[in-house]
């Protein structure tokens, strides 16, 4: 069931809310969070949809807040429509469109709506604030979700994130990297147990979580971590491959087609292993898993991303 409510106020909205549950039996009870979703007019629909897949996992209420790029354009408005039943998934969904002036205060927006005693996570799917943890939607919340991978430069927001990072911040850039650290560390899991001594990791150009891999790897292994970040197209893009050397020889987990790996090691028969590049629904659903602060995401972006820039002669970005 979808709800419009054009020129409306926030009190308008919980009124709407209130009288859907009463005549729809659609309840509040068993949703275990908020979820905030930050975006621009015309944007929202990926946003909602990857929501409500994830909200099948984590029952929720999701509030969308969209404004214009310029929000000082046009006349205050406020427009709402309420979301529940087969057009929310598991969730109830309020999308919120303001224009003019109405959009300057986010914080106002969304503080009448939010769920008593529920934890709130705020992601934005698109350009991200400047400091998450002090903007006004971020300074509400237990957990805040940017993606370097949408981002005009995203190697240099990667930086930025480091330099602003607040316990709760994450992004979505480390959370593609899932399968990928539980496949090398799964590899390093078995015989021969011999040190790391180098390593190599390629990917896009455009591909923020391959940065994030090697400072997750620099970080861990304390060896010589080189990064390439190539133009050229290998199979599907984000991360190409890993190289790491060892007394033995070199294990290599290379994905040169999409969503299937090949795992070579010395002494051992090759393996295609599945490594699809993950969607949004699947970084959301992981990433509210978890309501806590991610210790290690904080290490790597703010320690790991400097030793790659600061420490290893020869180290560093091949064009």
């Amino acid at each position: 069931m979808i709800v419009d409510l054009p020129a409306t106020t926030v009190s308008n909205i919980s009124k709407a809310l209130v009288k859907i549950r009463e005549e729809g039996g659609a309840v509040a009870l068993g949703r275990v969070l908020t979820l905030i979703i930050a975006t621009h007019l015309g944007q929202e629909e990926e946003a909602i949809e990857a929501a409500n897949d994830a909200s099948r996992e984590h029952p929720m209420r999701v509030i969308v807040v969209s404004t214009e790029e310029d929000r000082h354009d046009g006349d205050p408005r406020l427009d709402a429509q309420i979301r529940v039943g087969g057009d929310a998934g598991a969730s109830e969904v309020i999308v919120l469109r303001a224009y003019g002036e109405t959009a300057s205060d986010e914080e106002g927006l969304v503080t009448g709506l939010l769920l008593p005693d529920a934890p709130v996570v705020v992601w934005w799917p698109g350009l991200a604030p400047a400091r998450a943890a002090s903007s006004p939607l971020g300074r509400i919340a237990t957990r805040r979700i940017t993606d370097a991978s949408t981002q005009p430069n995203p190697q240099e927001f990667l930086v930025h994130l480091g330099e602003t990072y607040a316990p709760g911040d994450t992004d979505f850039a480390w959370t593609r990297l899932t399968l990928w650290r539980a496949q090398l560390a799964a590899v390093l899991d078995q015989p021969p147990y011999e040190p790391i001594t180098a390593v190599d990791v390629a990917g896009a150009a455009d591909s923020p979580s391959t940065l994030l891999l090697a400072a997750w790897l620099r970080l861990q292994l304390q060896v010589p971590v080189q990064y390439d970040l190539a133009s050229r197209a290998i199979g599907s893009g984000g991360i190409h491959g890993v190289k790491m050397e060892r007394e033995s020889g070199v294990i290599e987990l290379a994905r040169e087609i999409p969503n299937v790996a090949r795992l070579s090691q010395p002494g051992q028969p090759t393996h295609d292993l599945s490594l699809p590049r993950r969607n949004l629904r699947d970084c959301l659903a992981e990433e509210l898993r978890r309501l806590d602060p991610d210790d290690l995401y904080g290490e790597v972006i703010t320690k790991g991303l400097a030793l790659l820039e600061t420490s290893d002669e020869g180290a560093g970005v091949r064009a």
